[in-house]
Order: structure tokens, then C-alpha cells, then sequence
């Protein structure tokens, strides 16, 4: 049986948001509630990356702060080696619902990112070292790019994955 590790990505300046968008409220929980509570059903345990504070177990970006999502990605492999989970579960903090339809789709892969929305992505730990050394080599921090190079598919074109860049976003949520 696969042990999967949920991360929620939440490490980012949030500059057209204007506020730490992690705990802006959405209905009757922040969105950082919301997205751990999308991934919770589907994994082993929980941590959030890129911050210190959260309801949860955290872990920082790597290898440093501001490297964007591909950082946080690289945190959460990191911290799911040092657990023995097999792969990670992704999804950004502005990310307050998943379509049931795609987590089924990355649960059934070996491997998978959404194709419009490449922060919610199935990543296995064999992944940790490759993206490790390309992030300190100062590759490009593109997650479609590095997820095509390493051969991770992005999966379900036109699938909408609800997100809140800004304060008008998290209006029409």
C-alpha cells in the first residue's frame, strides 16, 4: 500500500493578494483549512510548506525561502522522505477545493500535476534528490517544465481548479 503525505503549499509573498492569502476566511475557515481539509481524505498525515505557523506539522521551502511552488515541492519530497511516505499530495493554500475527478485521476498515477493547475500534483519521493540538485543548480523554477523534463504528466486539460490570487478571486469563489 502507498503511504502518501498531503502538503499544502503556502510559502509565497502573496503580492496580488496583498494579505497572507493562507488565512484569509473563506466561509467559515481560512483557505489554508480549506485546502487541508481537501487533502485529508486521501492521505497519511499533513504538513504545510513554506511557513512556520499552521494547524499542522510544518516544513520549510528548499533548498531556500522564495524559489515559488517548485521550492515548496521540494520541501514537502524532503519531508516525506525523512517520514517513509512513497509519494506526496499537493495543493497551494489559495486552493480551498479539489475536483473529486482529478484527485481520483492523481491517486491512479504513477506520478501526475494538473494540467491547469500544476501546484496540485501527485509526486513520488523518488523525485526528492532530481528536484533538490535542479533547484540548486539554479534550474528554472517552472513547475510544468521541470515536471515534463522529469517525466510527470499534466493530466485533465481543461479541468478547473478553483484559486485565489486575489482578493476579487476569492470574491467569486
Amino acid at each position: 500500500m502507498t503511504r502518501l503525505l498531503g502538503a499544502v503549499l503556502a510559502g509565497g509573498r502573496a503580492t496580488r493578494f496583498g494579505r497572507d492569502k493562507a488565512l484569509a476566511p473563506w466561509g467559515r475557515a481560512t483557505l489554508l483549512d480549506h485546502a487541508l481539509a481537501s487533502l485529508r481524505p486521501h492521505v497519511a498525515a499533513l504538513v504545510v510548506v513554506g511557513r512556520a505557523d499552521a494547524p499542522v506539522a510544518t516544513a520549510p521551502d528548499l533548498p531556500a525561502p522564495d524559489l515559488g511552488p517548485l521550492g515548496g515541492i521540494a520541501g514537502a519530497l524532503a519531508y516525506a522522505v525523512r517520514g517513509g511516505f512513497h509519494a506526496v499530495l499537493t495543493t497551494a493554500c489559495d486552493t480551498p477545493t479539489l475536483p473529486p475527478a482529478l484527485v481520483a485521476a492523481l491517486l491512479a498515477s504513477d506520478g501526475a500535476h494538473a494540467a491547469e493547475a500544476p501546484t496540485v500534483g501527485l509526486w513520488p519521493v523518488r523525485l526528492a534528490p532530481v528536484l533538490a540538485a535542479h533547484l540548486r543548480a539554479g534550474g528554472n523554477r517552472s513547475i510544468r517544465r521541470w515536471a515534463h523534463d522529469v517525466g510527470v504528466p499534466a493530466i485533465m486539460p481543461g479541468v478547473i481548479v478553483p484559486n485565489a490570487n486575489t482578493p476579487e478571486d476569492l470574491a467569486q469563489l
